[in-house]
C-alpha cells in the first residue's frame, strides 16, 4: 500500500514557481519593475504553468518590500529579457511608496507593542517577586 504524495497548496506551489522565476529571469532576481502584461509573456514561455499559481507568485513578488522599494524610484518597466518595456507612472510610484510607508509603520507598531508587552510582563514579574519577598520577611517571626 502506497501513501499518496501530498499535493502542495497553491501558495506553496507559487513559492516554488517564484524561486524558479528568480533563477530563470534576471528581472525577478533584481526585483526590477515588471512590464504590464508580464503574465502573458510568462505563459508564452512556460505554457504548462498553472495560471492561478502564476498569479499568486506574481502577487508575492510584486508585494515584496524589495520590489516595492524598487518601484518607488523606477522610471522604466522591463520585460523578461530585461529590455525596457514601458514606463512606471507617477501613480504607480506613489502607490509603491505609500505601501512601503504603511508596511514599515505597521512593523514598527508591532515591535513597539511587543516591547510594551515584554515590559509589562517584566514589571508584573518584579512586583510578584517583591510581594513574595515581603511575605517571606513578615511571616518568619510569627
Amino acid at each position: 500500500m502506497t501513501t499518496p504524495t501530498p499535493v502542495p497548496s497553491p501558495a506553496q506551489a507559487a513559492r516554488v514557481l517564484l524561486k524558479q522565476l528568480q533563477a530563470d529571469f534576471e528581472v525577478f532576481r533584481q526585483a526590477k519593475p515588471l512590464a504590464i502584461g508580464i503574465d502573458k509573456q510568462l505563459i508564452a514561455k512556460l505554457p504548462d504553468v498553472n495560471r492561478k499559481v502564476l498569479r499568486i507568485a506574481l502577487g508575492m513578488h510584486t508585494n515584496s518590500l524589495r520590489y516595492l522599494k524598487a518601484m518607488e524610484k523606477a522610471t522604466e518597466r522591463f520585460n523578461l529579457e530585461g529590455q525596457v518595456d514601458g514606463e512606471v507612472t507617477e501613480t504607480h510610484r506613489s502607490h509603491a511608496a505609500q505601501t512601503v510607508r504603511e508596511r514599515l509603520k505597521k512593523e514598527a507598531d508591532q515591535r513597539r507593542a511587543e516591547r510594551a508587552a515584554q515590559q509589562a510582563e517584566e514589571a508584573r514579574r518584579q512586583s510578584e517577586e517583591k510581594l513574595h519577598q515581603l511575605a517571606a520577611k513578615f511571616s518568619r517571626g510569627r
